[in-house]
């Protein structure tokens, strides 16, 4: 294997570690090998997302933000999976297409960043053409998103956080509300506008997802705000309502309920108030109903990580 030297001196990320991720790790946890827990196809995203035969979506190990409330903290803070080859990985998205997904859906994705754009470019050479969808946190570098430059159709990135106090309380990232809105703006001067094909399928654009914290502690509402004034209100939103204490919640008693229902329609609220044109919400949901059933500790064949499709 060829070594990259930006993983020998590692800044794709804000968190600017600079280490030799084929020697050690920096704060995500992850080596320069790629690491996925779990490759299916996944009906718990947006409508334009899932569809009816799925999202083909593959769900990273490590993560660069390690969010306490992290749902999927166990491929994320744990970092249970497999390692596989760009190669492997690109085959993945050949599968996921070859069964019927209406597009693939790379989950915390931005720390592999340099090697997923090589399995995309690889995969489309090999006859993918169904959208690319990058699903991320947003704590991402724009020097690193423009790697990505006409390989990726859809980013569907978080808005974690409006306040600075409550990004380094919960994900040691103070700085997140300006590097997420940076790395927004940067994606959406790569796809633009969040557009549907006539059977309502996504096809290009960006889709902000918000997930929304007991005791307003996301500051859904000034976020809102603040990015109807930056990308106006034809920026499509997600205002996600499925938040239950995981990961190491329970350590903060802030943080240790789902949101009531009143909290859920404030914000609701507020986004038709500023005239937001494209909104999509939730049920409330307390549990891991949607959160995929992930593999624990380390998978010994790639092939093992495609669960719900026929290989």
């Amino acid at each position: 294997m060829s070594l990259n030297p930006a993983l020998q001196n590692c800044r794709i990320c804000p968190r600017n570690c600079g280490i030799d991720r084929y020697q050690t790790t920096g704060f995500c946890g992850a080596p320069a090998g790629l690491k996925i827990n779990l490759a299916q196809l996944h009906y718990g995203e947006e409508p334009p997302i899932s569809g009816t035969k799925g999202s083909g979506t593959i769900f990273f190990s490590h993560c660069n933000l390690l969010c306490v409330f992290c749902q999927n903290h166990s491929i994320s803070l744990d970092g249970c999976g497999t390692y596989i080859s760009t190669e492997d990985l690109a085959y993945l998205a050949l599968q996921l297409q070859d069964n019927g997904a209406h597009n693939i859906n790379l989950v915390t994705p931005s720390h592999y960043s340099l090697q997923i754009a090589e399995a995309i470019a690889l995969a489309k050479t090999k006859g993918l053409s169904i959208p690319v969808l990058w699903n991320s946190s947003a704590y991402e570098t724009t020097e690193t998103l423009r790697r990505l430059d006409g390989l990726v159709d859809i980013f569907l990135p978080d808005f974690k956080y409006y306040h600075k106090i409550y990004a380094r309380r919960y994900s040691n990232a103070a700085d997140y509300p300006e590097i997420a809105l940076s790395a927004l703006r940067e994606m959406w001067r790569q796809v633009g506008h969040f557009t549907t094909d006539p059977d309502g399928m996504a096809t290009n654009g960006m889709l902000v997802r918000i997930l929304v914290l007991p005791n307003g502690l996301a500051g859904v509402k000034q976020s809102l705000y603040l990015l109807a004034d930056e990308f106006g209100t034809g920026l499509a939103l997600s205002l996600m309502a499925q938040y239950y204490p995981a990961g190491k919640a329970n350590d903060y008693p802030e943080l240790r309920r789902g949101i009531h229902p009143e909290e859920y329609q404030e914000v609701v609220e507020t986004a038709s108030i500023l005239g937001f044109e494209c909104v999509y919400t939730q049920d409330l949901s307390s549990d891991d109903h949607w959160t995929p059933k992930f593999r624990f500790g380390e998978i010994a064949e790639p092939t093992q990580v495609l669960q719900g499709v026929r290989t």
